[in-house]
């Protein structure tokens, strides 16, 4: 509903502030302006404080590392949920998984893993939980249902200082926050699991977010150190996994069609688009792979496109039959009840993969 545009006149200025535009990466001052009624709005893109309160609302494993994100930055966080045996869990979970952080030397944040983990309290009164937030980030299980009658919960102390993000993997919040007071506080803030090693997170707006919301989430993640990514609207999936399920899809049909092993497809990323991947997107690849992006196109486009005429139409169902096909080749190396060591194996790849790459971008800064 509203429109980023910057402040033409010096009047106007004055009662601005100079931010930069996340759409065009321009400094100036910015207003912005409702499609709708063409009513103009000053307004200002703030960081959050940093003695500022963020609350969690969700207690289990994405709640514990967003409130470990946190207080990595430096904040005072408080987790909330109704059973008060989880909070408890909750807690001592996080802080042996600080521990184990600084141990290991991945741990964010300048303050030790025991400073850190005092940061974190947890509450099973939502009122209080929210009680002086600037940051709320809900982290209950994917339901429609679930999500609806927690923000409705949340809704009457919900201020217009807060920013109320939801860890929503594919549900948007146009379809549980529509009937709420403060639903122009809401939108989506969803991480990529596990978030502490993998720092994308996707910041997509409803239709009523006002721009301000959406601008003060982005400047808190990027303060804590997660790398955010800002959609200009609703869209099922999201950016991610809109991505994710096409490469599924193919992935899928080659093994059908009996093109490759289960084990090959999966070579096919760790050791081929995969190291790329790790540090240039697709169309940086593009990019470099010629002399720029549009000769890519002069030369490549045609067989690209002569190769897509030979996809199969989405959707793809991911069927049993074939997951259980699958399943066979690859319990050969990960049989299911190592599955929980291998996710082990996982995090301290990713958690070394991220050292890398910040070590990498300090040589280069």
């Amino acid at each position: 509903m509203w429109q980023l545009r910057k402040v033409p006149s010096s009047q106007e200025a004055c009662a601005a502030r100079t931010a930069t535009c996340h759409s065009c990466n321009m400094k100036g001052h910015y207003i912005y302006v409702c499609r709708s009624c063409k009513v103009r709005k000053i307004s200002i893109m703030a960081t959050v404080e940093p003695d500022s309160k963020i609350a969690i609302v969700g207690s289990g494993l994405i709640g514990q590392f967003w409130a470990m994100i946190f207080a990595g930055g430096g904040f005072k966080v408080t987790i909330f949920d109704i059973y008060p045996e989880q909070i408890s869990k909750a807690l001592e979970n996080i802080k042996l998984t600080l521990s184990k952080y600084e141990k290991q030397g991945c741990l964010r944040g300048s303050q030790s893993a025991a400073e850190q983990a005092a940061l974190v309290t947890g509450c099973s009164d939502l009122e209080k939980c929210l009680q002086g937030a600037s940051y709320v980030q809900e982290c209950v299980p994917e339901s429609v249902d679930l999500k609806k009658k927690v923000f409705e919960q949340m809704d009457p102390f919900i201020t217009e200082e807060m920013v109320v993000a939801t860890s929503s993997s594919c549900i948007c919040v146009s379809q549980f926050v529509g009937n709420l007071a403060h639903k122009h506080r809401t939108l989506v803030a969803h991480p990529v699991n596990p978030p502490y090693f993998i720092p994308l997170v996707e910041i997509v707006p409803g239709p009523w977010t006002l721009p301000d919301v959406t601008a003060k989430c982005r400047a808190l993640l990027e303060q804590v150190g997660q790398s955010p990514v800002t959609l200009s609207r609703e869209v099922a999936g999201f950016a991610l996994n809109r991505i994710q399920y096409s490469i599924i899809n193919e992935c899928w049909n080659m093994y059908q069609d009996g093109l490759l092993s289960a084990e090959d497809i999966d070579r096919v990323m760790t050791d081929g688009l995969g190291p790329r991947y790790a540090f240039l997107g697709p169309l940086e690849t593009m990019h470099l792979n010629a002399d720029g992006i549009v000769d890519y196109c002069n030369r490549y486009a045609q067989g690209a496109y002569n190769v897509c005429k030979t996809f199969k139409p989405p959707p793809v169902m991911y069927d049993v039959p074939t997951a259980e096909k699958m399943l066979k080749e690859i319990e050969k190396t990960i049989p299911v009840a190592k599955v929980p060591e291998r996710r082990t194996w996982r995090d301290e790849r990713l958690a070394a993969l991220a050292a890398l790459k910040r070590n990498l971008k300090e040589k280069t800064e």
